[in-house]
């Protein structure tokens, strides 16, 4: 995990201000705009606005008491949270503090700590079952973290909501330590006194054990057996191959999806269809990829005449497939990490990124269940589906349907007036 982004040092006052401007509608577009808004909060503050996030709104608690002993048990970081306590547990106490750790989706699985602070933070719903991804409460350390990737810090007023500008929070994402799939975050969140840099090292540091001691509970398959391609949610894959972890570049993850997805094999001029959207790439440059792909993984796993994989690849996207096929929805959303390869344009990612979404989509809308569509509705790739919004706002309890409604009223609304420009422009330029 590097790269992390501390708050320490900003000017509260500054920033508030400027939230205030941006809330306002006074500076939607642009960045916040003073040098006290950090680039990170700035691109946040964005992303919670057009996730329709209000400002003076609050997290809803989703998940009960049974629903939560149910999700805690059967998620991988529960095997971690001694460690979790262990290094985290008597800091929060004696600091007046609170240790959480939430899921990929942003639920909150454990929050712990200081009563009293347990007490205030109840006012803010940060409490275990509520869901804070910065998609559906703001900017937000845990949230955040997950949304970008790696650790932050986020102070008072850098926090989207009003009610939670009383408050400082680190936070860093923790990650299956084999496959990199993203497991959801570790959390420390009290007052102004963890505005702090040792705040988001000490975090960090928490994550990391957490870490090695998913890899320690979980060893990585033996060594002789079938490589493992994680290619969702990622723009590059990562194969796990003989004991080795490779992270792949862009276009040899493309190539090892398509292949991956033919085991039969393809042939030369298939693949560049396959491969390239401009049709004048050579069969030249085809083969030199592939002469590169195979001096890396080795001659033994990639063959020719038709190119195709000589042993059967675990493909994290085939196995969502699969449980979509088996009926297993919630399981086949559980690993589903995201859009295959999302920054490829290869023409067959496309169809095969677009084809498992929109049979995942299909199978929650079918299924109706309020929380496995709110996890679709509220993660990055889904926060402006109109056919998963419309069918939460038909499923979902009667006390959090104004907010859902009121995103899709804000949907539709976008939709509208993106028709109505499109039919301006028609009519101008029609001879």
């Amino acid at each position: 995990m590097i790269g992390t982004t501390s708050a320490a040092g900003t000017d509260g006052a500054a920033v508030r201000r400027a939230h205030e401007a941006f809330t306002a509608g006074t500076a939607p577009g642009a960045p916040p705009g003073t040098p006290s808004v950090r680039p990170l909060v700035a691109d946040s503050w964005r992303r919670s606005a057009r996730a329709r996030v209000s400002p003076d709104g609050a997290a809803r608690v989703e998940l009960d008491e049974e629903e939560l002993a149910g999700h805690r048990d059967g998620h991988p970081l529960a095997a971690v949270m001694p460690v979790v306590r262990e290094l985290m547990g008597a800091y929060a106490r004696d600091g007046e503090h609170l240790l959480a750790v939430c899921d990929a989706a942003g639920r909150m699985l454990w929050v712990e700590g200081h009563p009293r602070t347990l007490r205030l933070a109840q006012g803010m719903n940060f409490v275990a079952g509520a869901r804070w991804s910065e998609s559906a409460a703001g900017t937000n350390a845990p949230g955040t973290a997950m949304a970008v990737d790696r650790p932050v810090q986020v102070c008072a007023a850098e926090h989207f909501r009003r009610p939670v500008q009383a408050w400082t929070c680190a936070a860093a994402p923790v990650h299956d330590p084999h496959s990199g799939r993203l497991l959801g975050a570790v959390d420390i969140t009290g007052g102004a006194g963890l505005a702090h840099p040792h705040s988001l090292a000490f975090v960090q540091a928490v994550a990391r054990a957490a870490e090695s001691q998913l890899a320690l509970v979980s060893p990585a398959p033996a060594a002789g057996g079938r490589p493992r391609l994680t290619a969702l949610g990622r723009d590059e894959a990562l194969l796990h191959i003989a004991g080795r972890r490779l992270r792949l570049s862009r276009r040899h993850s493309e190539l090892l999806v398509i292949l991956a997805q033919r085991p039969e094999g393809v042939s030369g001029e298939e693949l560049l269809t396959l491969l390239y959207e401009d049709e004048s790439v050579t069969p030249v440059t085809l083969r030199a990829e592939l002469s590169r792909l195979r001096g890396l993984l080795g001659p033994e796993l990639l063959a020719s005449r038709p190119y195709r994989l000589t042993a059967d690849v675990d493909a994290d996207f085939a196995a969502v497939d699969r449980r979509l096929s088996s009926g297993a929805v919630a399981t086949a959303l559980g690993g589903y990490a995201g859009p295959l390869l999302p920054s490829s344009c290869a023409p067959g990612v496309v169809r095969l990124r677009e084809r498992l979404a929109g049979r995942l989509r299909a199978a929650l809308v079918d299924r109706g269940d309020p929380g496995l569509l709110a996890d679709w509705a509220y993660s990055a790739w889904g926060e402006d589906d109109v056919t998963v919004w419309r069918a939460l706002a038909s499923a979902v309890p009667a006390a959090q349907a104004p907010a859902v409604r009121a995103r899709l009223a804000a949907l539709d609304a976008e939709l509208c007036a993106g028709a109505t420009g499109l039919q301006r422009r028609g009519a101008h330029h029609r001879p």
